[in-house]
C-alpha cells in the first residue's frame, strides 16, 4: 500500500497547492476590487492598500483551505479513475476506504492545523486588516455607549448610566442599586459621574440613600466622592457590543461572552460565533470525506466537473451554516446546534455517499 499512497499523494499535493493559491487569489481580488474605489476616493496610498491585502492573506488561506482540499481530492481521484489506474487496486481486493486513507488523514491533520493557524496567526492579522481598512476608509468605531444597564455580582449590584465614555473610562449620570444577599434593598447611589481608578469605580458628587441603623427609614447623604470595593465591574462591560468575536483569541472571547452575560445583554450571537470557530476547523475533514466519495463519479471533463462540484458543495455548506447561525441568533435553536449542525449533516451525507461509490 505504501506504493499506492506515494502515487496518489504525488499527484495530490501539487494540485492542492495550485488550487489553494488560485482560490486565495480570487478572494484577494474580490476584496480589493470591492473596496478599490473607496480607497481611491479617500486618497489611500498604494503601499497601505497592499498592506491590507497582506494582512488579509492568512484569512484567505483559512477560507480557501476547505474548497481547495475538496477540489484537489476530487480531481486526483477523477484522473485516476479516468486513466483506469485503479483497476489493479480494486481488482486486488483493496477497499476504497483503505485506499483513500491518506486523504482522510490529510483532512484530519489540516483540521487540527487550521485551528492553531486560526488562533495564532489569522485572528491577529484579520484584526489588523480590519483596523487598517477602517482607517483608510475613514470608518471610525466607537465603543462608547448610551443608556447602559449592567447587572453584576449575581444581580446584587445594578448599574444604570446615561453615557459611558470608552476613551476616558467614565460613566455619566450614574445610578447604582446595591442589594443585600437576600436581594433586599441595601443602598442607592446617584452620582454625577464616575471614573475608573485602581480596579474600582470612584463616584463623584453623590447622593447616597440607605437604611438607618434600625432599618426604619431611608437616610440621604451627600458626598463629594464615594468608593466601595463591590463597585469593581470593569469598563469593558459597559462598552457598546460592537466587538467581533472572530477577532478575539479564545480566552478574550470567553471573557467577552462572560461580560455580556453579567451585563444581561444578548449573548447568543457571540456564543454562536465562538462555537463556529471550532466547527469551521473541522471542515477540511468533512470535505476530504465528501470529495473521496464523489471523486470517482466523473469520467469526462474532470477539471471542470471537479471545480463545479467543489463550488456547489462549498456553497451548500456555507448557505446551510448561514441559515443555522441565523436560527441560533434568533433563538430557534441553541448556539451549539447552530454552529455544529452543518458539520454533522455533511458528515452523515459523506458517509451515506460511500454506499454508492464504485470500487
Amino acid at each position: 500500500m505504501n506504493t499506492f499512497y506515494k502515487m496518489i499523494l504525488k499527484q495530490f499535493y501539487p494540485v492542492f497547492l495550485i488550487a489553494l493559491l488560485f482560490f486565495v487569489l480570487i478572494l484577494q481580488l474580490v476584496d480589493l476590487f470591492t473596496n478599490l474605489w473607496k480607497y481611491l476616493d479617500n486618497d489611500a496610498a498604494i503601499k497601505d492598500i497592499l498592506l491590507v491585502s497582506f494582512y488579509y492573506f492568512p484569512k484567505c488561506i483559512s477560507y480557501s483551505l476547505p474548497i481547495s482540499l475538496l477540489f484537489s481530492i476530487s480531481y486526483t481521484l477523477g484522473i485516476l479513475y479516468t486513466n483506469n489506474e485503479l483497476i489493479m487496486v480494486f481488482g486486488s481486493g483493496v477497499p476504497l476506504w483503505k485506499f483513500i486513507l491518506p486523504f482522510i488523514v490529510t483532512g484530519v491533520l489540516l483540521s487540527v492545523g487550521s485551528f492553531y493557524f486560526e488562533e495564532n496567526i489569522v485572528i491577529d492579522s484579520f484584526k489588523q486588516k480590519n483596523s487598517l481598512s477602517r482607517v483608510l476608509l475613514n470608518q471610525s468605531v466607537s465603543f462608547s455607549n448610551t443608556n447602559v444597564t449592567v447587572l453584576t455580582d449575581n444581580n446584587r449590584v445594578i448599574y444604570y448610566a446615561d453615557y459611558y465614555n470608552d476613551n476616558n473610562k467614565t460613566l455619566s449620570g450614574l445610578i447604582v442599586f446595591i442589594r443585600e444577599a437576600d436581594k433586599g434593598f441595601s443602598k442607592r447611589i446617584d452620582a454625577e459621574y464616575a471614573t475608573w481608578k485602581e480596579g474600582e469605580w470612584e463616584l463623584i458628587n453623590c447622593r447616597v440613600f440607605k437604611w438607618d441603623e434600625k432599618r426604619e427609614y431611608i437616610n440621604e447623604s451627600n458626598l463629594d466622592r464615594y468608593t466601595d470595593p463591590i463597585l469593581n465591574e470593569p469598563p469593558s462591560t459597559f462598552r457598546k457590543t460592537a466587538r467581533n468575536v472572530d477577532e478575539m483569541p479564545i480566552e478574550e472571547a470567553l471573557e467577552w461572552i462572560d461580560s455580556l452575560k453579567k451585563a444581561g445583554l444578548p449573548v447568543r450571537e457571540a456564543l454562536t460565533s465562538f462555537y463556529k470557530r471550532f466547527s469551521f476547523s473541522l471542515t477540511p475533514f468533512i470535505v476530504s470525506l465528501l470529495s473521496a466519495a464523489i471523486g470517482g463519479s466523473f469520467k469526462k471533463n474532470i477539471l471542470l466537473m471537479s471545480l463545479l462540484s467543489s463550488l456547489v458543495v462549498s456553497v451548500l455548506f456555507y448557505v446551510l451554516q448561514m441559515v443555522t447561525v441565523i436560527f441560533a441568533n434568533l433563538g430557534y435553536i441553541s448556539p451549539l446546534s447552530g454552529a455544529f449542525s452543518p458539520f454533522f449533516i455533511f458528515l452523515v451525507s459523506g458517509l451515506w455517499a460511500f454506499r454508492f461509490v464504485k470500487t
